[in-house]
Protein backbone atom coordinates (compact mmCIF):
# COMPACT_ATOMS: atom_id res chain seq x y z
CA UNK A 1 0.00 0.00 0.00
CA UNK A 2 3.16 2.33 -0.54
CA UNK A 3 2.25 4.98 -2.47
CA UNK A 4 -1.24 3.69 -3.61
CA UNK A 5 -3.53 6.81 -4.11
CA UNK A 6 -7.32 6.80 -3.42
CA UNK A 7 -9.63 6.55 -6.12
CA UNK A 8 -11.11 9.99 -6.53
CA UNK A 9 -14.28 10.25 -4.23
CA UNK A 10 -16.67 12.93 -5.06
CA UNK A 11 -18.22 12.90 -1.48
CA UNK A 12 -16.68 11.23 1.08
CA UNK A 13 -19.32 9.00 3.24
CA UNK A 14 -18.05 8.55 6.82
CA UNK A 15 -19.63 5.64 9.10
CA UNK A 16 -18.39 6.68 12.70
CA UNK A 17 -17.98 3.61 15.32
CA UNK A 18 -17.73 4.66 19.16
CA UNK A 19 -19.40 7.55 20.11
CA UNK A 20 -17.83 8.28 23.45
CA UNK A 21 -15.74 11.85 24.19
CA UNK A 22 -13.26 11.13 21.46
CA UNK A 23 -16.00 10.22 18.98
CA UNK A 24 -18.88 12.46 19.43
CA UNK A 25 -16.47 15.35 19.78
CA UNK A 26 -15.38 14.08 16.12
CA UNK A 27 -18.35 13.95 14.20
CA UNK A 28 -19.06 17.73 14.03
CA UNK A 29 -15.62 18.07 12.54
CA UNK A 30 -16.01 15.67 9.54
CA UNK A 31 -19.13 16.90 8.95
CA UNK A 32 -18.01 20.63 8.15
CA UNK A 33 -15.60 19.41 5.56
CA UNK A 34 -16.06 20.48 2.28
CA UNK A 35 -17.44 17.46 0.25
CA UNK A 36 -17.58 14.89 3.78
CA UNK A 37 -20.81 13.82 4.95
CA UNK A 38 -21.40 11.53 8.14
CA UNK A 39 -23.80 8.66 6.22
CA UNK A 40 -23.69 6.55 9.77
CA UNK A 41 -22.96 6.44 13.37
CA UNK A 42 -22.84 3.36 16.16
CA UNK A 43 -22.47 2.92 19.54
CA UNK A 44 -22.94 -0.15 21.39
CA UNK A 45 -25.38 2.23 23.45
CA UNK A 46 -27.84 3.06 20.89
CA UNK A 47 -28.72 6.47 22.83
CA UNK A 48 -25.06 7.35 21.58
CA UNK A 49 -25.76 7.13 18.18
CA UNK A 50 -29.15 9.38 18.20
CA UNK A 51 -27.79 12.19 20.32
CA UNK A 52 -24.83 12.45 17.55
CA UNK A 53 -28.22 12.25 14.81
CA UNK A 54 -29.74 14.95 16.64
CA UNK A 55 -26.51 17.57 17.12
CA UNK A 56 -25.99 16.32 13.54
CA UNK A 57 -29.61 17.08 12.01
CA UNK A 58 -29.44 20.92 14.14
CA UNK A 59 -26.75 21.93 12.86
CA UNK A 60 -28.14 21.69 9.00
CA UNK A 61 -26.50 18.02 8.05
CA UNK A 62 -28.49 15.22 6.65
CA UNK A 63 -29.74 12.16 9.01
CA UNK A 64 -27.10 9.82 9.44
CA UNK A 65 -28.07 6.08 10.04
CA UNK A 66 -27.74 4.57 13.17
CA UNK A 67 -26.61 1.61 14.70
CA UNK A 68 -26.17 0.27 18.41
CA UNK A 69 -27.77 -1.58 20.78
CA UNK A 70 -25.50 -4.90 20.71
CA UNK A 71 -21.84 -5.33 20.44
CA UNK A 72 -22.14 -6.63 16.95
CA UNK A 73 -24.15 -3.04 15.45
CA UNK A 74 -20.51 -1.92 14.08
CA UNK A 75 -21.11 -5.32 11.80
CA UNK A 76 -24.30 -4.56 10.34
CA UNK A 77 -23.30 -0.80 9.33
CA UNK A 78 -20.32 -2.00 7.90
CA UNK A 79 -22.69 -3.64 5.33
CA UNK A 80 -23.72 -0.13 4.05
CA UNK A 81 -22.79 0.73 0.41
CA UNK A 82 -22.66 4.50 1.51
CA UNK A 83 -19.83 3.89 3.80
CA UNK A 84 -16.56 5.18 2.25
CA UNK A 85 -14.59 5.78 5.03
CA UNK A 86 -14.40 4.38 8.52
CA UNK A 87 -13.52 6.12 11.79
CA UNK A 88 -12.74 3.92 14.71
CA UNK A 89 -13.25 5.84 18.31
CA UNK A 90 -13.84 2.87 20.69
CA UNK A 91 -11.57 1.75 23.42
CA UNK A 92 -8.21 0.45 22.49
CA UNK A 93 -9.10 -3.32 23.02
CA UNK A 94 -11.68 -3.00 19.98
CA UNK A 95 -9.58 -0.98 17.73
CA UNK A 96 -7.79 -3.67 15.62
CA UNK A 97 -11.03 -5.94 15.49
CA UNK A 98 -13.11 -2.99 14.22
CA UNK A 99 -10.27 -1.42 11.82
CA UNK A 100 -9.98 -4.94 10.26
CA UNK A 101 -13.77 -5.77 10.08
CA UNK A 102 -13.79 -1.90 8.14
CA UNK A 103 -11.16 -3.23 5.21
CA UNK A 104 -12.73 -6.28 5.26
CA UNK A 105 -15.64 -4.71 4.16
CA UNK A 106 -14.42 -3.03 1.70
CA UNK A 107 -14.13 0.20 3.24
CA UNK A 108 -10.82 2.63 4.10
CA UNK A 109 -10.21 3.07 7.90
CA UNK A 110 -8.96 5.74 10.19
CA UNK A 111 -8.35 4.43 13.91
CA UNK A 112 -7.79 6.13 16.88
CA UNK A 113 -4.52 5.28 18.95
CA UNK A 114 -3.53 2.67 18.96
CA UNK A 115 -4.37 0.73 15.99
CA UNK A 116 -3.98 -2.09 17.62
CA UNK A 117 -2.00 -3.41 21.18
CA UNK A 118 -0.40 -6.70 19.72
CA UNK A 119 2.50 -7.32 17.18
CA UNK A 120 0.45 -10.05 15.70
CA UNK A 121 -2.38 -7.76 15.73
CA UNK A 122 -0.47 -4.88 13.89
CA UNK A 123 0.50 -7.26 11.67
CA UNK A 124 -2.59 -8.75 10.64
CA UNK A 125 -4.07 -5.37 9.51
CA UNK A 126 -0.47 -4.73 7.36
CA UNK A 127 -1.53 -8.01 5.59
CA UNK A 128 -5.69 -7.37 6.16
CA UNK A 129 -5.07 -3.56 4.50
CA UNK A 130 -2.95 -5.13 1.45
CA UNK A 131 -5.13 -8.07 0.41
CA UNK A 132 -8.32 -5.37 -0.42
CA UNK A 133 -6.25 -2.20 -1.51
CA UNK A 134 -7.50 -0.52 1.17
CA UNK A 135 -5.72 1.90 3.45
CA UNK A 136 -5.74 1.92 7.38
CA UNK A 137 -4.54 5.20 8.85
CA UNK A 138 -3.65 5.93 12.88
CA UNK A 139 -5.66 9.33 13.66
CA UNK A 140 -2.94 10.61 14.97
CA UNK A 141 -3.86 14.44 15.32
CA UNK A 142 -0.73 15.30 16.38
CA UNK A 143 1.22 14.86 13.58
CA UNK A 144 -0.88 17.52 11.97
CA UNK A 145 0.01 19.59 15.18
CA UNK A 146 1.47 23.40 13.70
CA UNK A 147 4.87 23.34 15.77
CA UNK A 148 5.04 19.66 15.22
CA UNK A 149 4.79 20.66 10.90
CA UNK A 150 6.48 23.35 11.02
CA UNK A 151 9.85 21.36 13.18
CA UNK A 152 9.00 18.92 10.00
CA UNK A 153 9.77 21.65 7.49
CA UNK A 154 12.75 22.61 9.13
CA UNK A 155 14.41 18.72 9.34
CA UNK A 156 13.38 18.35 5.84
CA UNK A 157 15.36 21.66 4.77
CA UNK A 158 18.57 21.03 6.80
CA UNK A 159 18.09 23.98 9.35
CA UNK A 160 19.22 21.06 12.03
CA UNK A 161 22.12 20.04 9.89
CA UNK A 162 21.97 15.93 10.49
CA UNK A 163 19.28 15.26 12.53
CA UNK A 164 20.52 12.81 15.46
CA UNK A 165 18.35 12.11 17.94
CA UNK A 166 14.73 13.23 19.21
CA UNK A 167 12.34 13.38 22.01
CA UNK A 168 8.53 12.75 22.01
CA UNK A 169 5.85 11.01 24.48
CA UNK A 170 2.58 12.25 26.07
CA UNK A 171 2.73 13.12 29.39
CA UNK A 172 -0.63 13.90 30.69
CA UNK A 173 -2.58 14.09 34.54
CA UNK A 174 -5.37 11.49 33.56
CA UNK A 175 -5.72 10.92 37.22
CA UNK A 176 -8.78 13.21 38.04
CA UNK A 177 -10.37 11.73 34.26
CA UNK A 178 -9.34 7.80 35.36
CA UNK A 179 -11.31 7.84 38.72
CA UNK A 180 -14.20 9.05 37.13
CA UNK A 181 -17.55 7.40 36.67
CA UNK A 182 -18.80 9.09 33.24
CA UNK A 183 -15.65 10.32 31.60
CA UNK A 184 -14.44 6.63 30.30
CA UNK A 185 -17.10 4.49 29.91
CA UNK A 186 -17.03 1.52 32.33
CA UNK A 187 -13.64 2.51 33.27
CA UNK A 188 -11.96 0.99 30.22
CA UNK A 189 -8.98 3.31 30.45
CA UNK A 190 -8.33 2.76 33.88
CA UNK A 191 -8.77 -0.81 33.95
CA UNK A 192 -5.35 -1.15 31.64
CA UNK A 193 -3.71 -0.21 34.08
CA UNK A 194 -4.72 -3.53 35.92
CA UNK A 195 -3.54 -5.76 33.42
CA UNK A 196 -0.33 -4.38 31.53
CA UNK A 197 3.08 -2.77 31.88
CA UNK A 198 2.95 -1.26 27.93
CA UNK A 199 3.77 2.18 27.20
CA UNK A 200 0.34 2.73 26.45
CA UNK A 201 0.21 5.88 24.10
CA UNK A 202 3.45 7.07 23.06
CA UNK A 203 2.73 7.86 19.29
CA UNK A 204 1.00 11.71 19.59
CA UNK A 205 5.20 12.34 20.45
CA UNK A 206 6.50 9.54 18.48
CA UNK A 207 4.95 10.30 15.27
CA UNK A 208 5.93 13.80 14.85
CA UNK A 209 9.81 12.61 15.60
CA UNK A 210 9.48 9.48 12.93
CA UNK A 211 8.18 12.04 10.58
CA UNK A 212 10.90 14.51 10.88
CA UNK A 213 13.51 11.31 10.34
CA UNK A 214 11.80 9.90 7.73
CA UNK A 215 10.94 6.91 9.56
CA UNK A 216 9.93 4.11 6.73
CA UNK A 217 11.09 6.89 3.91
CA UNK A 218 14.13 6.19 4.16
CA UNK A 219 15.57 4.76 7.56
CA UNK A 220 13.43 2.63 10.04
CA UNK A 221 13.14 1.89 13.65
CA UNK A 222 15.49 -1.36 14.56
CA UNK A 223 15.84 -2.08 18.57
CA UNK A 224 13.69 -0.57 21.34
CA UNK A 225 14.32 -0.72 25.17
CA UNK A 226 12.11 -0.01 27.59
CA UNK A 227 12.18 1.18 31.79
CA UNK A 228 9.52 1.96 34.14
CA UNK A 229 9.25 3.89 37.09
CA UNK A 230 7.14 1.98 39.93
CA UNK A 231 3.58 2.54 39.47
CA UNK A 232 2.83 4.69 42.39
CA UNK A 233 0.54 7.46 40.87
CA UNK A 234 -2.69 6.01 40.61
CA UNK A 235 -3.07 4.07 44.08
CA UNK A 236 -1.43 7.33 45.68
CA UNK A 237 -4.79 9.52 44.27
CA UNK A 238 -7.05 6.41 45.15
CA UNK A 239 -5.61 7.05 48.43
CA UNK A 240 -6.37 10.46 49.14
CA UNK A 241 -9.44 11.45 46.88
CA UNK A 242 -11.30 8.45 46.16
CA UNK A 243 -14.19 7.13 48.62
CA UNK A 244 -13.36 3.84 49.97
CA UNK A 245 -16.87 2.50 48.50
CA UNK A 246 -15.58 3.09 45.40
CA UNK A 247 -15.33 -0.05 42.81
CA UNK A 248 -11.25 1.01 41.87
CA UNK A 249 -10.19 0.02 45.43
CA UNK A 250 -10.33 -3.64 44.35
CA UNK A 251 -8.16 -3.02 41.61
CA UNK A 252 -4.17 -3.39 41.76
CA UNK A 253 -2.29 -0.93 39.29
CA UNK A 254 0.97 -2.36 37.56
CA UNK A 255 1.57 0.00 34.72
CA UNK A 256 4.46 1.69 35.35
CA UNK A 257 3.84 5.51 35.94
CA UNK A 258 6.40 6.59 33.46
CA UNK A 259 7.49 4.44 31.12
CA UNK A 260 10.12 5.00 28.54
CA UNK A 261 11.45 4.08 25.55
CA UNK A 262 14.89 4.22 23.63
CA UNK A 263 14.62 3.58 19.83
CA UNK A 264 17.83 3.17 17.92
CA UNK A 265 17.38 3.78 14.08
CA UNK A 266 18.83 2.13 10.92
CA UNK A 267 20.69 5.44 10.24
CA UNK A 268 22.04 5.56 14.02
CA UNK A 269 19.40 7.92 15.55
CA UNK A 270 17.93 8.06 18.95
CA UNK A 271 14.20 8.43 19.88
CA UNK A 272 13.07 8.54 23.20
CA UNK A 273 9.52 8.10 23.56
CA UNK A 274 7.58 8.50 26.87
CA UNK A 275 4.06 7.90 28.75
CA UNK A 276 3.18 8.80 31.90
CA UNK A 277 -0.49 9.74 32.55
CA UNK A 278 -0.12 9.15 36.59
CA UNK A 279 1.43 11.54 38.00
CA UNK A 280 1.11 15.46 38.45
CA UNK A 281 2.23 17.59 35.98
CA UNK A 282 1.37 19.93 33.22
CA UNK A 283 0.74 18.26 30.05
CA UNK A 284 4.26 18.17 27.74
CA UNK A 285 4.25 16.45 23.95
CA UNK A 286 8.08 16.62 24.68
CA UNK A 287 8.29 17.09 20.94
CA UNK A 288 12.26 17.82 20.94
CA UNK A 289 14.47 17.41 17.69
CA UNK A 290 18.39 17.96 17.20
CA UNK A 291 21.16 17.33 15.09
CA UNK A 292 24.77 18.44 14.14
CA UNK A 293 23.62 22.44 13.59
CA UNK A 294 20.49 22.85 16.16
CA UNK A 295 18.00 21.98 18.51
CA UNK A 296 14.34 22.41 18.73
CA UNK A 297 12.67 21.89 21.88
CA UNK A 298 8.64 22.05 22.03
CA UNK A 299 6.37 22.78 25.45
CA UNK A 300 9.80 24.58 27.03
CA UNK A 301 9.75 28.37 25.87
CA UNK A 302 8.27 31.81 27.08
CA UNK A 303 6.70 32.38 23.47
CA UNK A 304 3.22 32.41 22.11
CA UNK A 305 4.02 29.04 20.38
CA UNK A 306 5.22 27.25 23.67
CA UNK A 307 8.51 26.68 21.87
CA UNK A 308 12.34 27.27 21.89
CA UNK A 309 15.14 26.89 19.09
CA UNK A 310 18.89 27.42 19.31
CA UNK A 311 20.63 26.67 15.59
CA UNK A 312 23.55 28.11 13.65
CA UNK A 313 24.74 30.02 12.13
CA UNK A 314 21.56 32.06 13.12
CA UNK A 315 22.82 31.60 17.06
CA UNK A 316 25.77 31.76 19.35
CA UNK A 317 25.81 32.45 22.89
CA UNK A 318 24.06 29.27 24.39
CA UNK A 319 21.25 31.41 24.98
CA UNK A 320 17.94 30.09 23.33
CA UNK A 321 15.65 31.84 21.19
CA UNK A 322 11.77 32.32 20.78
CA UNK A 323 10.49 29.94 17.96
CA UNK A 324 7.74 32.41 16.82
CA UNK A 325 9.57 33.64 13.61
CA UNK A 326 10.91 30.57 12.49
CA UNK A 327 7.11 28.90 12.58
CA UNK A 328 6.02 31.55 10.62
CA UNK A 329 8.58 31.18 8.29
CA UNK A 330 8.36 27.35 7.77
CA UNK A 331 4.60 27.45 8.73
CA UNK A 332 3.03 24.30 6.21
CA UNK A 333 0.73 24.70 3.54
CA UNK A 334 -2.19 22.91 5.30
CA UNK A 335 -1.86 25.60 8.46
CA UNK A 336 -1.63 28.59 6.19
CA UNK A 337 -4.52 27.43 3.67
CA UNK A 338 -7.24 26.21 6.45
CA UNK A 339 -5.53 27.16 9.83
CA UNK A 340 -8.49 29.47 10.54
CA UNK A 341 -11.13 26.88 9.71
CA UNK A 342 -9.62 24.60 11.71
CA UNK A 343 -9.86 26.69 15.29
CA UNK A 344 -12.84 27.10 14.50
CA UNK A 345 -14.25 23.73 13.60
CA UNK A 346 -11.78 21.44 15.52
CA UNK A 347 -10.46 20.39 18.74
CA UNK A 348 -6.96 20.20 20.30
CA UNK A 349 -5.55 24.10 18.91
CA UNK A 350 -7.43 22.86 15.22
CA UNK A 351 -5.19 20.05 14.89
CA UNK A 352 -8.03 17.28 14.52
CA UNK A 353 -9.59 19.46 11.71
CA UNK A 354 -6.40 19.60 10.11
CA UNK A 355 -6.32 15.69 10.30
CA UNK A 356 -9.91 15.40 9.52
CA UNK A 357 -10.06 18.04 6.34
CA UNK A 358 -6.52 16.55 4.71
CA UNK A 359 -7.85 12.93 4.99
CA UNK A 360 -11.53 13.76 3.13
CA UNK A 361 -8.68 15.87 0.58
CA UNK A 362 -6.74 13.15 -0.10
CA UNK A 363 -9.93 10.81 -0.59
CA UNK A 364 -11.75 13.40 -3.03
CA UNK A 365 -8.35 14.57 -5.06
CA UNK A 366 -7.55 10.58 -5.40
CA UNK A 367 -3.91 11.32 -3.42
CA UNK A 368 -1.54 9.01 -1.37
CA UNK A 369 -2.76 9.47 2.15
CA UNK A 370 0.15 11.25 4.48
CA UNK A 371 -0.26 8.29 6.85
CA UNK A 372 -0.59 4.88 5.77
CA UNK A 373 -0.54 1.17 6.77
CA UNK A 374 2.78 1.04 8.06
CA UNK A 375 3.15 4.31 9.56
CA UNK A 376 0.62 3.13 11.75
CA UNK A 377 1.78 -0.48 12.55
CA UNK A 378 5.52 1.24 13.53
CA UNK A 379 4.46 4.45 15.68
CA UNK A 380 1.73 1.51 17.25
CA UNK A 381 4.54 -0.65 18.05
CA UNK A 382 6.00 0.29 21.59
CA UNK A 383 2.99 -0.77 22.57
CA UNK A 384 3.77 -4.46 22.66
CA UNK A 385 7.42 -4.33 22.66
CA UNK A 386 7.72 -2.30 25.54
CA UNK A 387 5.72 -4.88 27.50
CA UNK A 388 8.26 -7.52 25.99
CA UNK A 389 11.48 -5.44 26.88
CA UNK A 390 10.23 -4.47 30.53
CA UNK A 391 10.07 -8.49 30.98
CA UNK A 392 13.43 -8.81 29.85
CA UNK A 393 14.54 -6.47 32.03
CA UNK A 394 14.86 -3.81 29.80
CA UNK A 395 16.91 -5.32 27.43
CA UNK A 396 16.83 -4.32 23.78
CA UNK A 397 14.19 -6.03 21.61
CA UNK A 398 13.99 -6.30 17.97
CA UNK A 399 11.84 -3.48 15.87
CA UNK A 400 9.52 -5.59 13.09
CA UNK A 401 10.15 -3.76 9.27
CA UNK A 402 6.45 -3.58 8.62
CA UNK A 403 7.58 -2.42 4.78
CA UNK A 404 9.01 -5.88 4.31
CA UNK A 405 12.17 -3.42 3.49
CA UNK A 406 10.96 -0.56 1.53
CA UNK A 407 11.66 1.59 4.25
CA UNK A 408 15.17 2.78 2.18
CA UNK A 409 12.87 4.43 -0.79
CA UNK A 410 12.65 8.07 -0.05
CA UNK A 411 9.11 9.53 -0.62
CA UNK A 412 6.70 11.92 0.47
CA UNK A 413 4.32 11.65 3.90
CA UNK A 414 3.54 14.38 5.92
CA UNK A 415 5.92 17.10 4.14
CA UNK A 416 3.14 17.01 1.08
CA UNK A 417 2.83 19.38 -1.83
CA UNK A 418 0.42 22.16 -1.26
CA UNK A 419 -3.00 20.80 -3.54
CA UNK A 420 -6.42 22.21 -3.49
CA UNK A 421 -9.93 20.64 -2.04
CA UNK A 422 -11.82 20.06 -5.17
CA UNK A 423 -14.95 22.03 -5.41
CA UNK A 424 -17.91 20.65 -3.86
CA UNK A 425 -20.29 19.98 -6.50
Amino acid sequence: MIDVPFDVHETVRVGLIGLGNRGSGMAEGWAAVPGCRVSAVCDIRADRATSVANRLVALGKPRPAEYGGSADAYARMLKRDDVDLVYVATPWEFHHRQGKAALEAGKHAIVELPVATELDELWDLVDTSERPRRHLMLSENCSYGRNELAMLKMAHDGLFGDVTNGHGGYLHDLRELLFSDTYYTDSWRRLWHTRSTASFYPMHGLAPIAAAMDINRGDRMTVLRATATEPKGLADYRERFIDRSHPSWKETYINGDLVTCLIDTAQGRVIRAEHDVSSPRPYSRINSLAGSRGIFEDYAGTSATGGRIYVEPDHSGHSWRDFDSYRKEFDHWLWKKIGDDAENNGGHGGMDYILQWRTVQAMRAGLVPDIDVYDSAAWCAPVPLSVKSLAAGGRPVAFPDFTRGSWVNLRMGLDSRESDMPPVA
